[in-house]
């Protein structure tokens, strides 16, 4: 479900909790401490922090997001805040579009519908306030803003041309391969060494030449 648990009961100070942000430099921790610093010391105020939460201006830990430092632009900040609302209302705006026109009792009677008996009455009361409050600080004349989701990046696959190579030039005293595979090597000396056996049998001696002959020519 695209709508939020967080709703301030100073819906009055919202405006003020933005525009103290706006005049200050953004936090590593929005937190409770830096609340107070800028001068919201209320055990109310703290409930401010869950709604920049839902709005996605903070993730989970209470770190800034992206819109939060596009909120700074003091140039487009309404708007940025619009489009936080549009995500955080989302289910509310799915039934009208232009729901951030409604009137708290409006908002009160479609939530109360969405949130299909979730939440108490006075909470969804608050909760309806609290959106009407957001939309008075916020513009929504302009588009709102394409969510853009981040895909795995694409890896692009060349296909290298087929290269025919050709054969490795021959040393000029090799011949080329015959049909039947048997290599023919001219103008080559070879050395060999050969371990005779221990034996004073001639026969043995003689065989041996006999087959080096036979194989060598």
């Amino acid at each position: 479900m695209a709508l939020p648990d967080s709703y301030t009961i100073k819906t009055g100070s919202i405006q003020a909790y933005f525009d103290a942000m706006l005049d200050a430099q953004p936090p590593e921790r929005f937190s409770v401490k830096f609340l107070e610093n800028l001068g919201f010391t209320s055990t109310n105020d703290r409930l401010f922090i869950g709604i920049l939460k839902d709005l996605g201006f903070l993730n989970r830990d209470g770190t800034p997001q992206q819109r939060y430092f596009d909120f700074l632009d003091r140039t487009r900040s309404a708007q940025v805040l619009a489009d936080g609302i549009r995500e955080a209302y989302a289910d509310l705006f799915a039934v009208n579009t232009k729901a951030n026109e409604f009137t708290v009792q409006d908002a009160k009677n479609k939530l109360r519908t969405l949130y299909s008996g979730k939440k108490t009455d006075l909470v969804i009361g608050n909760i309806a306030k609290t959106f009407r409050a957001l939309c008075d600080y916020a513009d929504f004349s302009g588009a709102p803003a394409t969510r853009q989701e981040r895909r795995p990046a694409e890896v692009e696959q060349i296909e290298e041309p087929h290269e025919e190579r050709e054969p490795p030039p021959r040393h000029p005293h090799e011949e080329a391969l015959p049909p039947s595979g048997k290599i023919r090597v001219s103008g080559l000396q070879y050395h060999i060494n050969i371990v005779l056996p221990e034996t004073r049998d001639q026969a043995v001696f003689d065989a041996i030449f006999k087959s080096l002959r036979d194989h060598l020519g």
